[in-house]
């Protein structure tokens, strides 16, 4: 009797731990292999897809997928540059952001491709949002333009322009920007052009901005990190996934 009981507590804590850690994955879009991040805490878990900077999927993006876990989320942290691509020069990370930037239709289908592999994974896609930080921000709107069938769309301090010939008609989900006011990489008048637009399309959407906030100032160890904006607008997230979720 004590043999079988303490089998079903070893199966039990198998079982759970199976879901609970977060895994590398590999996979293809296109015939070109990509190296992703899932963790997940339950079957049903709504999922996060999350959108990396322009260093590629790095160690920050795990740390962010295990954040989120804790607080009950599935992530799945998509790669848009490449198994083995992970940038450190600056002219490099420019090559690959503006190869995606030059291809839209590309970078669609990556972030589509992803989400077929989080579905392959059990992840519940029919209850989930993307988020994206730096690049990842601007692929996220990029997803929503799209017309993406997700709940929401968050970014944190990215690109704001809306591409020529690009519009907002077709986005589901309401969108939410966190964005530094001290941010001289994207200005406060492409904050404002966004704005207007999304106001002007009728897009449901949350627009913030945090004083003194540098691009990139949610990067931990980054020269830009500030503390009160990271805490803020993470804050702000946790709220946001909470709202959506509901």
């Amino acid at each position: 009797m004590r043999r079988c009981l303490l089998f079903f507590i070893l199966m039990l804590v198998a079982t759970t731990t199976s879901w609970a850690a977060g895994k590398t994955v590999f996979y293809e879009v296109d015939g070109q292999p990509y190296e992703g991040y899932f963790v997940s805490p339950a079957a049903d878990a709504p999922l996060v897809l999350l959108i990396h900077d322009w260093d590629g999927l790095t160690d920050y993006e795990v740390k962010r997928s295990e954040m989120l876990a804790d607080l009950g989320y599935a992530v799945f942290a998509a790669d848009l540059f490449g198994r083995g691509v992970r940038p450190t020069e600056v002219k490099d990370k420019r090559q690959h952001t503006g190869e995606l930037y030059k291809d839209r239709e590309k970078m669609r289908k990556l972030m589509n491709g992803a989400l077929a592999k989080a579905k392959a994974l059990g992840a519940n896609v029919n209850n989930a949002l993307a988020a994206g930080y730096c690049f990842g921000g601007a692929a996220v709107l990029e997803l929503a333009r799209s017309g993406a069938d997700l709940k929401g769309f968050a970014t944190f301090h990215g690109g704001l322009k809306t591409p020529e010939g690009q519009n907002y008609n077709k986005t589901r989900g309401e969108i939410l920007v966190m964005h530094g006011s001290a941010d001289t990489a994207i200005s406060l008048d492409e904050f404002a052009a966004l704005a207007k637009e999304l106001e002007g399309e009728g897009i449901a959407h949350e627009m913030i901005t945090y004083s003194g906030a540098q691009h990139a100032f949610t990067v931990f160890d980054g020269n830009r990190y500030q503390k009160s904006a990271d805490q803020k607008s993470w804050r702000r997230f946790q709220e946001f996934l909470v709202e959506t979720f509901k």
